[in-house]
């Protein structure tokens, strides 16, 4: 072997990880430009195919990185270039909220998380494509891996901008399976946090309830770093040599949901698991559960359905015929007492599902019932997310597995609330027995 193929090639600069995006800049191997220059390289490689991009300005994030450089301010996430979804407010960039209603829309001021995430040396490159207002129906973006395939939604854009190397991070959020969803469709890692614990300031609310953040990496450390950014606090490396974890496999009412190919790899996986040294049981959630899509839907709809008064009195004819005949139909159509049922309903159920995370760290369970579909008219279907999502716990999609057709499927684990930092530890560990 010569001498120049001995030594291995380093990646380009779009394709680090936050982390170590942080490592070569604050040591003076290379600049915020350069990195930003890489991924804007990369963007105009590929966003004519992906669609990833709903707002985009060269100069712009140009002009952050050399900022950064000149000033020689050091941050967590010094020189990383994210992207933010659509429907959180930017102060200098178009917020639309993936609605001609807002076409232009131009936002006073940040909202928190971009706010914290310049703050703590980001370079926001620009806004991803959401659906609209982060409902069903569908915007421009395409799957990475198959441009005729759905990338997920509503953090579509979001997800593929993460897994085409175009950032190394992203902010989405999740109603019902906005972020997990599109992880497992476009091969990220995806985490949607306890709820509560990501302020949603200057985002636009689609259920209070249930809304959270979501965040896009390439890894379990990136999503954990991020994470401290904007709970503004100091960052705190993964705990090294976790134990192997009590394991969960849970399969969830929506099973019989889920395609026999994608059945078989979790199958396969929770056996791997277990060979690897995990404690890994069966988990059957108790009959209450069932109605537990249905208890979602009620409060998403009506709370959905009262936060756009405005525009349903004034823009209907704005509105999409997917979201008039889909979620508003179903939240004016729901009454406070059928509401109010399916909220006491979800905190039963919460406190049903407190004591089985005594038993486990983490349960294993589906993300999707396959790869992303064929078509761009529908996101997919996120019944495997909104159980969770309704329960208020953190989630993570690990993006362990292919489909029939080569393409990403994803395996989710989910923690008991407010085990956020165990859930990535375990995550980690899974992932590393998985691939």
């Amino acid at each position: 072997m010569g001498p120049m193929t001995a030594r291995k090639l380093a990646p380009p600069l779009n394709e680090l990880s936050a982390t170590e995006i942080v490592e070569v800049v604050t040591a003076g191997r290379t600049t915020c430009e350069a990195v930003t220059r890489a991924c804007l390289d990369r963007i105009a490689e590929r966003e004519a195919e992906v669609l990833a991009w709903q707002y985009l300005n060269p100069d712009q994030a140009l002009a952050q990185a050399r900022a950064l450089d000149k000033s020689g301010r050091t941050g967590p996430i010094t020189g990383v270039p994210f992207g933010i979804k659509d429907i959180i407010d930017t102060c200098d960039m178009p917020t639309e909220y993936g609605s001609p209603i807002y076409a232009g829309h131009q936002p006073k001021s940040d909202a928190a998380c971009v706010a914290m995430s310049r703050r703590a040396g980001g370079v926001l490159m620009g806004k991803t494509v959401t659906t609209e207002f982060a409902n069903r129906h569908p915007g421009k973006t395409r799957n990475p891996f198959d441009p005729k395939r759905t990338p997920g939604g509503s953090s579509s854009g979001s997800a593929a901008a993460v897994a085409d190397f175009m950032v190394p991070l992203a902010i989405g959020t999740q109603t019902t399976g906005s972020t997990i969803k599109p992880g497992s469709f476009c091969g990220v890692f995806a985490y949607r946090p306890t709820w509560g614990d990501l302020r949603c300031v200057g985002v636009k609310e689609a259920s209070g309830s249930l809304d959270t953040l979501g965040l896009y990496a390439r890894s379990v450390e990136d999503i954990a770093l991020f994470r401290n950014v904007l709970l503004r606090i100091d960052p705190e490396p993964l705990p090294s040599g976790t134990p192997a974890p009590r394991i969960g496999f849970c399969r969830t009412p929506a099973w019989s949901q889920v395609e026999p190919a994608t059945q078989k790899l979790l199958e396969t996986a929770a056996q791997v698991l277990a060979r690897a040294g995990a404690k890994v049981e069966d988990v059957a959630l108790p009959e209450t559960f069932g109605r537990a899509e249905e208890s979602h839907r009620w409060i998403s709809s009506f709370e959905f359905t009262r936060n756009f008064t405005w525009e349903i009195e004034n823009h209907w004819d704005k509105l999409s015929a997917a979201l008039r005949n889909g979620r508003l139909k179903h939240g004016l159509g729901c009454s406070f007492e059928q509401y109010r049922d399916a909220r006491e309903h979800a905190e039963q159920c919460r406190q049903v599902l407190a004591p089985i995370f005594e038993r486990y760290d983490v349960l294993f369970c589906p993300v999707a019932t396959g790869e992303a579909p064929i078509g761009l008219d529908d996101t997919g279907n996120s019944s495997l997310c909104s159980l969770w999502t309704l329960m208020h716990v953190p989630a993570m999609n690990l993006p362990v597995f292919k489909g029939p057709n080569g393409l990403p499927i994803g395996a989710q684990v989910v923690a008991r609330r407010n085990d956020d930092r165990k859930l990535f530890s375990a995550a980690r560990w899974v992932y590393q027995q998985l691939t």
